[in-house]
């Protein structure tokens, strides 16, 4: 147990450390940051090395009363672990040279790693305590990370926006958590995953809440598309294997506790969520938006593979989707980097000017369109069959399959745009596009390559993953059919009547954001005038208080400070005048004796005639 406590700690602590040395040294931040998070790889492969083995690596911490707080690195939150170690450290290679230019490249790699070790904590956080804290610091650090260029405009009202629209739906996790921690007795999730009934259908539904917001399923999806307003390096990470997958990797963790009705559910909003959100990313005309949008699809394609009962499923599509998004938005980082732009119209032909990223984001997009033998057909495959055998493939399969044409078709029609038009030659020597290059590089190679693991995972995780030659005949078809339609016709024509509500996002009444960012904001609003107001009376009263004493002070001063001291005054001018009358001659102290004689006598003689 000793040797292995360090190594479940230092996936967590690591980019800690490195952050720690960054904010205090300001010095050198991409290598220390480099340094943190290939420490942390390294120890995440000894905890899926120890897994393989069949060792489980558990730690217990104190924490509340009878609620320790504990991690453990088992098949699932190893595996977890690995690919947050892998994309954060090949993103992190890229954003050295994306960001080397940037004043604020410290704050930028420092906040990058306390996110990173907070999604650290999060899969392997054995109990719901843990967890809820390891989701709050990733909140907070993505709500900094989107709005890391805030005083360029939009950007501050984008990272707000996120940040309220997943906030919303955290509210879900908190009450489910709840709900879960008093029906089980225990915040271990493990024994929480052994409830029924109402208990395990209320908190599943709570939990969905959760997952939607993170995850942006609808009606929340608009959050994602704002969030890229931060830096290419933050979509990376943020879309692949950490933010916005931290709802799926919660739903897929509670899988065992989920009732029938409650996957319906599931199934439905993943679903929906593939197809609407694949619609709004054929419209879209800008590349970093069309990847959100697809991100959203995405996962929707995952919560379709829970809904259907085949969470493992769900698993290897998100551990293909990480590497293959994240390929995907350094490429578009590339491209933004030489045309200083990523609205589709301004990267025309910026793919010939570049073939070799080209050629890595061409291989990332086939690979998450379902082409053979690229990850993303083994796992879009393993959906496909998940949907057929399901109790509800009357509906799963068409949705399934639905979001697997539009897959293709808003790829090709990506890969359309950046490859015609006009093109400059690229420039040489750059070494920017060095390390970018080679971030991008390794993560295209594993969304080519990491379908071959997956049977490893499904053994591991001591899951059997059904295929058959319909399920693969009817995926490819889907995905050769969606490539060939978005190369040669407009999305435009191919969305119809629909082009104009897609380019909207199918908001219907202002949508979330009308639901909840305006009202959110309109409150905020509120409370800065009632605030900015109660702080000016308090200063109109501080004004009059000081008026008031000033006047006071003058007063004390002049007035009765004045009497005091003009009769301490005539005190010592009399004591002064009685001090002559004591002059030590005799003949004036007869004389005065006399004198004051006479005028007593004076006095009773007159008395009695004044009566």
């Amino acid at each position: 147990m000793s040797a292995v406590l360090p190594t479940i700690l230092t996936p967590i602590l690591a980019p800690v450390a490195a952050a720690t040395v960054i904010a205090l040294g300001r010095r050198l931040p991409g290598p220390i940051a480099l340094a943190g998070v290939v420490v942390a790889l390294l120890a995440s492969g000894m905890l899926l090395a120890a897994a393989f083995s069949g060792r489980v690596s558990p730690l217990v911490l104190p924490g509340l009363p009878e609620m320790p707080l504990r991690l453990e690195a088992g098949p699932l939150s190893a595996v977890l672990s690995a690919l947050v170690a892998v994309i954060a450290t090949f993103v992190l290679v890229f954003a050295t040279g994306y960001m080397r230019a940037d004043p604020q490249r410290n704050r930028f790699f420092a906040t990058m790693l306390i996110f990173v070790a907070a999604m650290q904590a999060l899969v392997l956080a054995a109990d719901w305590i843990t967890l809820l804290a390891a989701w709050e610091v990733i909140g907070a650090t993505s709500y900094l990370l989107i709005g890391f260029w805030y005083r360029k405009p939009g950007v501050a009202d984008a990272a707000t926006r996120a940040f309220l629209y997943t906030r919303s739906a955290d509210l879900g996790l908190y009450l489910g958590v709840f709900l879960l921690i008093g029906a089980a007795g225990s915040s271990e999730i493990s024994a929480t995953l052994a409830i029924s009934g109402p208990a395990a259908t209320l908190g599943g539904l709570l939990l969905l809440v959760a997952a939607m917001g993170k995850s942006a399923q609808l009606p929340m999806q608009d959050w994602l598309m704002r969030a890229m307003a931060g830096p290419t390096p933050v979509s990376a990470l943020l879309h692949s294997a950490t933010l916005v997958a931290a709802g799926a990797i919660l739903l897929i963790r509670v899988s065992p506790m989920l009732p029938g009705q409650t996957l319906v559910v599931i199934g439905l909003v993943g679903g929906a969520t593939t197809v609407v959100t694949g619609m709004i990313a054929l419209a879209e005309r800008d590349l970093k938006r069309l990847l959100a949008a697809s991100t959203s699809s995405q996962y929707g394609l995952m919560l379709l593979a829970v809904g259907a009962g085949a969470p493992v499923v769900a698993l290897l599509h998100l551990i293909a989707h990480a590497a293959i998004k994240s390929g995907l938005f350094l490429g578009a980082g590339v491209f933004q980097h030489q045309r200083g732009s990523t609205r589709l119209e301004d990267l025309a032909g910026v793919g010939r000017a570049h073939p070799r990223i080209f050629a890595g984001f061409a291989l990332a997009a086939l690979s998450l369109a379902g082409i053979p033998p690229l990850a993303g057909f083994f796992s879009k495959d393993a959906i496909i069959a998940a949907t057929m055998s399901a109790p509800g493939a009357a509906w799963l399969l068409p949705l399934g399959l639905a979001g697997t044409v539009l897959t293709g078709a808003y790829m090709a029609r990506a890969m359309t745009l950046l490859w015609r038009g006009p093109h400059a030659p690229a420039g040489g020597g750059n070494p920017d596009l060095v390390w970018m290059g080679s971030g991008m590089g390794a993560l295209v190679a594993l969304a080519a390559g990491l379908g071959a693991g997956f049977p490893a995972v499904e053994e591991l995780l001591g899951a059997h993953v059904a295929t058959s030659a319909v399920a693969m005949a009817l995926g490819l078809g889907a995905a050769l059919a969606g490539l060939a339609l978005g190369w040669k016709v407009d999305g435009a024509r191919l969305l119809g009547p629909l082009a104009g509500r897609a380019e909207r996002g199918f908001a219907i009444g202002g949508g979330m954001d009308a639901l909840v960012a305006r009202p959110a904001l309109a409150l905020a609003r509120a409370c800065d005038r009632f605030e900015t107001r109660l702080f000016g009376a308090v200063l109109a009263v501080g004004r009059a208080t000081a008026t008031i004493a000033q006047g006071t002070r003058v007063s004390d001063e002049r007035g009765i400070d004045g009497a005091i001291f003009g009769l301490v005054r005539a005190t010592i001018a009399s004591g002064a005048r009685a001090r002559r009358l004591q002059s030590g001659l005799i003949h004036r102290e007869l004389a005065l004796t006399a004198i004051a004689t006479g005028l007593i006598a004076a006095a009773l003689f007159a008395a009695p005639l004044l009566l």
